[in-house]
């Protein structure tokens, strides 16, 4: 993942995943994953490519690209941190561990720390209701967290 890189950069690598993903029926997503795993976030350069190379609008991309909370228009840390907010997490205590959370990082949720390791996001059902409260560590679910689980889940952040 590189999140330096230059506007002609952005365009070219846009236009090289396009090239490899647009026989997709339906290949915006894909794409749009792809960028995304490619350099962190969707960047803003690659929107018009992608409205261009599709034949859609600017809206239409921009919609899709806002409209699912997995996308991101910003560089996270090196590690991503997703809170459960559902129901049965709050049940189980996730808002107590959440602001726990909130305080051990010193950040809050769409927040950065400042040496760049942790992004702490929310996230609204993680599909592990009967291990609540939930997260989601880089791609990896944890369940039925408590005080000292956040605490090893937040060192391992850290390191």
């Amino acid at each position: 993942m590189n999140v330096h890189v230059a506007g002609g950069d952005v365009e070219k690598r846009t236009l090289a995943i396009v090239g490899e993903l647009k026989a997709l029926e339906g290949p915006l997503l894909p794409i749009l994953h792809e960028i995304q795993a490619e350099f962190g976030f969707v960047p803003q350069e690659s929107l018009p490519v992608l409205a261009r190379e599709l034949n859609l609008s600017r809206a239409e991309v921009h919609g899709v690209v806002t409209f699912y909370h997995d996308y991101r228009d910003h560089p996270t840390g090196r590690h991503v941190l997703k809170l459960c907010r559902a129901e049965a997490c709050q049940s189980m205590g996730g808002d107590r561990l959440a602001e726990r959370v909130k305080a051990l990082l010193g950040i809050d949720f769409h927040q950065t720390t400042l040496d760049g390791a942790v992004t702490l996001e929310p996230i609204f059902c993680l599909g592990l209701c009967a291990c609540a409260p939930a997260a989601m560590f880089d791609g990896e679910l944890h369940g039925r967290l408590d005080d000292a689980s956040v605490r090893e889940l937040v060192a391992e952040a850290r390191r």
